[in-house]
Formats: structure tokens, C-alpha cells, sequence
């Protein structure tokens, strides 16, 4: 009972230092005593005695003026979990679960300089348009939805100089090649996170792309379904997009509110 008793106990501290830790981390600046004990429900001194050891540790570093902020060592092992992330490992279980929500072939795909490359996929087994998706495979960034998230979150001087690079090849009559018509439609890109290959890599192949993004809200990978053209659905969108912005959540990716 007793051994029972004190497990309890020392589950409870750690839910209330967790309790601390994400009120200051909601909060850019320094935070007083008194505005944690409020936001977190505990007493004042309850919270002063967990912040005096977490300080001692430096979780969270103890300000002059007597406020509270997030403390070194967070960084510390921020870095290194960090460090140890592989992003294709991260969202494969994603990628499965919608997949076996929407039945189609699910792609990851990274930015290598001018090229999209696809490091993880999983296969529909109903479709012979393979071409561009397979792991390992490589694209020219305007041809594919993927492509498209990362020019999308470029700069304007960016994606011009990108496209006196390479000319802006074509492979389909959708391709897009002139640059007016890919501005147009990077511009709807960042407006809606969600980008589109209306048969621009391969004739009879569609694609939806959302974005993924790292906890310094950086797109580093892109999420999308491909199917043939005849299977297309646009209600794909919603659970695209709300996988992508899972993965991002579980890569340290945090939302900020709307204001």
C-alpha cells in the first residue's frame, strides 16, 4: 500500500511539472509565480517547491524578478532528440493509418536541391502508374505536388531563379513550363497548404501534397496521395492534410493560435 501510495505520488509531481513546463512554454516571456499557480490550479507554494528543483536541474531557469522561464537543458535534449529523429520513421504509422482510410498509395518525399525524392511509399497494389513514386525516386520540384510545398514555401526570388535553372522542363501537356502559370499556382499553394499534379509528372496520375513541418515550422518532408486520374477524389484534402499537420505535431511542430 505504501509503495502504492508513494508510485502515486511521484506520478502526480511529474503531471505537474509537465503542467508548468507547457504554461511556459505557451507563454514568450517570463512568468511569475503567481500567474502559474493560477494557470496550472496548484497552490503557490506547491509550485515554488517543483520550480526551485526543476531550476536545480535546469528545466526551467529562475529570473531575478522572481518569473520563471524554460531552461537550458530543454534545449539540450531538444537538440538531441532532434538529432535522433528520422522523419521517415516518424511517419510511416501515419501514412499507413490514411492509407488504409483512403485505399490509395501514400508517398513521403524530401527536397534534394531541384528534385523531389521519395524515401518512403505505400503501395495501393491496384495501379500500374509507378513511374514517379517509387522509393527512391527522383522529379523535377514543379512537376509534383510535393515539389510544388516546397517552392511554395520558397521566396519569390527563389522560385524565379529556380526556374532560370532549370528552364522549367516538361514531361506532359499539364506540365507546367512558364513561370507566370507555376507563380499562379504556388500563390494558391500557400494560400490553401495544400498543393496539387493534375497529370503534370505522368499522364493518368493525379496527386494531393500537404506540407510537413519541423518544430521551427520549416517545410522539410511533403505527405501525398497519388492515384490514377479516374480514381481521384478531392475529399482527400481533409485527412491529407490532418495526417501532415500530425506528423509535424509529432516532429516538435506547434501550432500557434490564432489571434
Amino acid at each position: 500500500m505504501a509503495e502504492q501510495q508513494a508510485e502515486k505520488g511521484s506520478i502526480q509531481v511529474i503531471e505537474r511539472m509537465m503542467s508548468l513546463l507547457e504554461v511556459l512554454a505557451d507563454t514568450p516571456e517570463p512568468v511569475s509565480l503567481k500567474v502559474l499557480a493560477q494557470s496550472t490550479g496548484l497552490h503557490p507554494s506547491t509550485a515554488h517547491r517543483i520550480l526551485a528543483v526543476m531550476s536545480s536541474s535546469a528545466l526551467v531557469e529562475r529570473h531575478e524578478a522572481g518569473t520563471y522561464a524554460l531552461g537550458i537543458k530543454l534545449l539540450e535534449l531538444g537538440n538531441l532528440v532532434k538529432s535522433r529523429i528520422n522523419i521517415r520513421q516518424v511517419a510511416l504509422p501515419y501514412m499507413q493509418q490514411l492509407h488504409e482510410l483512403i485505399g490509395e498509395a501514400v508517398n513521403l518525399g524530401i527536397r534534394h536541391e531541384d528534385e523531389i525524392i521519395y524515401v518512403e511509399r505505400t503501395s495501393s497494389g491496384r495501379s500500374l502508374l509507378r513511374v514517379v513514386y517509387l522509393v527512391g525516386g527522383r522529379a523535377p520540384l514543379h512537376l509534383t505536388s510535393v515539389g510544388k510545398l516546397f517552392l511554395a514555401a520558397a521566396g519569390l526570388a527563389e522560385v524565379r531563379t529556380y526556374a532560370r535553372r532549370t528552364g522549367l522542363p516538361g514531361k506532359t501537356p499539364h506540365s507546367l513550363t512558364r513561370l507566370d502559370a507555376l507563380e499562379k499556382e504556388l500563390d494558391k499553394v500557400r494560400r490553401h497548404e495544400v498543393a496539387y499534379d493534375n497529370e503534370e509528372a505522368e499522364i493518368g496520375l493525379r496527386c494531393i501534397a500537404a506540407p510537413i513541418r519541423d518544430d521551427q515550422g520549416e517545410v522539410v518532408a511533403g505527405l501525398s496521395v497519388s492515384a490514377p486520374s479516374d480514381r481521384h477524389n478531392p475529399d482527400w484534402v481533409k485527412p491529407i492534410r490532418a495526417t501532415a499537420t500530425a506528423i509535424s505535431q509529432a516532429l516538435g511542430y506547434r501550432i500557434s493560435p490564432r489571434k
